[in-house]
């Protein structure tokens, strides 16, 4: 797709891009750019986490017979902040 590509035609998208956005935007831009990247890889590794915790739990787990119907669970209590009760 491409393959065509040389450096001058790298050298024409920078220059229309640093001509859209101005010279004082693409700082702020590459620093959004990186603190997006950043927050995905992170997410990312949390799935993959959250993932290895399920297969573990589940394995240690017996399973029931599959009746057809999704497994319901209860939902956890919520804990009160008043120091009353």
């Amino acid at each position: 797709m491409f393959q065509g590509l040389t450096g001058w035609h790298l050298l024409v998208v920078l220059a229309v891009i640093l001509l859209l956005f101005g010279a004082a935007k693409l700082p702020a831009l590459a620093k959004s750019v990186g603190q997006s990247a950043r927050v995905f890889k992170s997410e990312m590794k949390e799935m993959k986490r959250d993932d290895e915790v399920a297969s573990a739990q589940s394995s240690d787990v017996p399973r029931p017979a599959d009746s057809g119907t999704a497994p319901s669970v209860a939902p956890e209590p919520r804990r009160s902040t008043d120091p009353t009760v």
